[in-house]
């Protein structure tokens, strides 16, 4: 990944992050990711829950591989409209109230139009509410504070907002001189525009892989089901590229590639695990290879749902994952090489 490639996954990345697509509502990312793989004449098609398949064809159709990230996000919705106009939330996705405080979001109407709003506690003000900082960030008594003259819930409903909006949270995406990306979404959009970069660099160079290999872009993952169907029954290798986490205890860092050996899950296969080190310290790639507690995957999603594959989990080092996330271009640039090489290694061997 040269410096240009390594510049232009960073600016698919803002692009990706600046599409709202929260879990339940990724329609619009979906259309801009399959626009993007038609326009490499790569074959794509789309599954029954809305997410993204991209197929391209290898020297061997008997088995085949299988790479997913998701453009799924966290999200809210639209849970109560009240008397005084504000609204209550409920969220989607395994994140905390207080990680969105602060933040300014979009509301958008079932008819498709969209109000923007903030995202505050009712006490916010110090003026009048003596323990505002003491108070728990809960569903009770957070809210959405919207930018439009509204006095009452009839005021609302007439801007057609109503329960079961989806509310998306503004990225507030930026990049750095010294070459961080810092947004929120970076989970899992940073994987898909990696995977996205990985096609386009494949097309160009005119590679033939050596078996088959489906892009499930899938767009459910945040809420446990995105790579659990869809899988060709000729699939032998699952790997999902997702967000490495990092925090006390952690081996991950935001520059090398994470490789997952066990999550929540349970382990990753251990054979595909080994190969992937070996691919690393094959090709002087950085890695760390590290543990996430409390996580689960689109190939940990797979495997529960009964599939007979090897999967495994690679990704990108993302600091405070869930909430105003950050990763360098080292760790973007890393785990795309580790992607080029295994996509073009054979498959491991059982024994």
């Amino acid at each position: 990944m040269n410096q240009s490639s390594a510049k232009e996954t960073m600016s698919i990345l803002k692009e990706l992050v600046s599409i709202p697509s929260p879990s339940g509502n990724t329609y619009k990312i979906i259309s801009f990711v399959e626009q993007f793989f038609q326009g490499l004449n790569i074959a794509t098609k789309r599954n029954h829950k809305g997410g993204l398949i991209a197929t391209l064809p290898g020297r061997d159709a008997s088995r085949h591989r299988m790479l997913t990230a998701h453009v799924d996000t966290l999200g809210a919705m639209v849970k109560e409209i009240k008397p005084s106009g504000r609204l209550k939330i409920d969220l989607i996705g395994g994140f905390r109230y207080n990680s969105i405080e602060g933040e300014y979001c979009f509301i958008e109407t079932s008819e498709g139009k969209t109000c923007t709003g903030t995202i505050l506690m009712h006490q916010t003000s110090v003026h009048v509410y003596k323990d505002a900082g003491k108070l728990e960030r809960n569903q009770d008594n957070m809210e959405v504070r919207i930018d439009e003259e509204v006095h009452n819930a009839e005021d609302v409903r007439a801007l057609g907002i109503e329960v079961g909006d989806f509310i998306s949270f503004d990225p507030r995406v930026e990049i750095t001189p010294a070459g961080f990306i810092k947004s929120r979404h970076l989970d899992d959009k940073a994987s898909v525009a990696l995977l996205m970069q990985l096609c386009k660099r494949l097309t160009a160079e005119n590679l033939t892989l050596p078996f088959t290999t489906h892009f499930l872009i899938s767009n459910n993952e945040e809420i446990g089901y995105g790579g659990n169907s869809s899988i060709p029954p000729e699939t032998v290798e699952f790997l999902a590229v997702d967000m490495g986490a990092i925090g006390d205890g952690q081996a991950t860092d935001e520059y090398t590639v994470s490789i997952c050996a066990k999550d929540a899950s349970g382990p990753y296969h251990y054979g595909l695990r080994k190969k992937l080190v070996q691919l690393a310290k094959d090709h002087n790639i950085d890695y760390k290879i590290d543990i996430y507690p409390y996580y689960g995957s689109d190939a940990s999603a797979a495997i529960r749902s009964g599939h007979d594959i090897v999967h495994g989990l690679i990704g990108p080092g993302i600091d405070s994952s869930h909430a105003f996330e950050r990763t360098h271009e080292k760790s973007l640039e890393n785990t795309a090489k580790l992607l080029y090489q295994y996509i073009q290694s054979e498959m491991i061997v059982h024994h």
